[in-house]
């Protein structure tokens, strides 16, 4: 089976530099990589360069639209009729087209997704972040565990689709934030098969700093209710959490004056995630740095859906971007 990759780009050559570095390691070399440089100032053409002779490269300039319409385009020039979208952080094993072309062939679906992981050259701030956005007591193990508390959803960092059901349900839509979901519930919608393949893992660089996930993290809780509007009936308890989380925590800082007690709600919680961290990362200073990023993780997610939820479900407003500038980042 060959593929097509598709990469979404917008002032990243040192990202895509590394990138396309992992892709020539691949211990299975069918595929071509369509490059889509999002209307940059900083460009990527001389990286690409760089790659010519190494792998099948496609790359072309259009004005910037964000990632959702730029995969659109990528499709449209591909040769082969298997896509798979990968974000310009994300750096891939070197078994992963390999793994996938066994997963397809054994049990074929019309879409997959996989896991995201850190790798040990990452900062501590990008582990932190990886653990924020991985762990279940912060995302309720969502975004592509093995045990996960609602039906896995394929997310545009590291998602694979058959040319048949990519057309069938024409692409990406116009959201900048959350299209990736509600590409997803599309695809699922008229009925294609989708699944997690555990070992089709990337190592996901997500944000530098923790203003830049905390600008993520606000618009995808302001998605999730323009999500529910598109697709009523897609919105999970689960979703809700991080809104929870703000209101307890606001509440639990206003009460305490007069019940101190009440504080070891926060300091309970912290020592939680530091203790899980720790276990996983095997680093006390990354597990300190997941405390912060788990709070920004649920404050930015939960304030950008209480703000979206007010405007929209009450004042019943437009859809809207706090961060529309900022897509990529």
């Amino acid at each position: 089976m060959f593929f097509s990759v598709i990469i979404p780009l917008y002032n990243r050559p040192d990202e895509l530099d590394e990138l396309l570095a992992s892709l020539v390691r691949q211990t299975d070399m069918r595929f071509e990589v369509i490059i889509a440089e999002d209307g940059s100032f900083k460009k990527s053409d001389v990286v690409v360069e760089n790659y010519r002779e190494k792998l099948s490269l496609t790359y072309f300039e259009k004005p910037n639209s964000g990632p959702g319409l730029s995969r659109n385009e990528g499709a449209a020039r591909a040769r082969y009729d298997y896509l798979i979208f990968f974000d310009s952080d994300c750096i891939i094993p070197p078994n992963y087209i390999e793994n996938v072309s066994h997963f397809l062939n054994d049990h074929y679906v019309d879409a997959y997704g996989g896991p995201d992981a850190a790798l040990p050259s990452f900062t501590t701030v990008q582990k932190a972040i990886n653990y924020a956005m991985t762990s279940f007591f912060t995302t309720g193990g969502i975004r592509g565990g093995k045990k996960s508390m609602e039906r896995f959803h394929p997310r545009s960092f590291n998602l694979g689709v058959s040319r048949e059901a990519f057309n069938k349900v024409g692409g990406y839509g116009t959201m900048r934030f959350g299209e990736d979901i509600d590409f997803s519930l599309r695809l699922i919608k008229k009925g294609f098969s989708t699944a997690l393949i555990p070992e089709a893992y990337v190592y996901h660089k997500r944000r530098s700093t923790f203003k830049q996930f905390f600008r993520q993290v606000y618009n995808s809780g302001v998605a999730r209710i323009n999500l529910h509007l598109a697709h009523p009936g897609s919105l999970r308890v689960v979703h809700t959490l991080p809104a929870l989380f703000v209101t307890v925590m606001v509440m639990t800082a206003i009460f305490s004056v007069f019940l101190p007690l009440l504080l070891a709600i926060p300091v309970l919680y912290s020592l939680i995630l530091f203790i899980d961290s720790l276990r996983k990362n095997r680093s006390a200073k990354v597990a300190l740095c997941s405390i912060g990023a788990a709070w920004v993780q649920l404050s930015g997610y939960g304030c950008g859906f209480l703000t979206a939820a007010w405007k929209r479900l009450v004042l019943k407003q437009d859809a809207f971007n706090a961060f529309e500038k900022k897509f990529y980042d």
